[in-house]
């Protein structure tokens, strides 16, 4: 990093980086709970789950939506000695950071199923989805506005991963073609120029 510049993350990819791990560690989850009858029956368990999927999915996508269009409105241009982070180090750094909470979730859809099958690992999975409908989301805003948003790395450390946390006090933007990801998080599907 040079005189003055910043270390940037894609607010959308932090978003999206957790999506995966939650979705594929709930359909983990839910899949070896419907081994267990549980305390329920699997047929609850099932209804149960759906119920608690759908309403994850909606709670974890509109949440903190007013905080992230707020911070999205206020951003000021990035520097040009800023440097931009690369979509899998963010990523990367994302995971490593959490993979103890991801972790604990995980082993708690699992003991859920002895009580209720399956329905801890379709909640964990509908927070995956979620995840994804938020960083679609922000990747409508970015296209709209034809500005990508991003975040000061500093600001997502030391378990503070969220691009809302009450350490981020304002976000970057760059013109849509910065950076290896796509609106909304996503690699980008072939090489821009910029």
């Amino acid at each position: 990093m040079t005189r003055g510049g910043q270390g940037l993350a894609r607010v959308a990819v932090v978003v999206r980086a957790g999506a995966a791990p939650l979705w594929w560690l709930g359909v983990l989850a839910a899949g070896i709970g419907l081994l267990a009858p549980g305390l329920t029956g699997r047929r609850i368990g099932v209804l149960a789950g759906a119920a608690l999927f759908v309403l994850a999915t909606a709670v974890v996508a509109c949440a903190r939506r007013k905080r992230y269009a707020a911070l999205a409105a206020a951003a000021s241009r990035a520097g040009k000695h800023d440097v931009l982070q690369d979509r899998a180090v963010t990523v990367r750094n994302w995971r490593r950071g959490q993979r103890w909470w991801l972790l604990l979730a995980f082993l708690a859809a699992l003991g859920s199923a002895f009580a209720v099958p399956a329905a801890g690992g379709m909640l964990l999975a509908g927070c995956g989805a979620g995840l994804w409908l938020k960083s679609a989301w922000l990747g409508r805003r970015e296209q709209a506005g034809e500005a990508l948003l991003w975040v000061r790395v500093d600001w997502l450390r030391g378990g503070a991963a969220r691009p809302t946390g009450n350490r981020v006090k304002a976000y970057r933007s760059t013109g849509i073609a910065a950076g290896d990801a796509s609106p909304g998080g996503a690699r980008r599907k072939s090489p821009t120029l910029v």
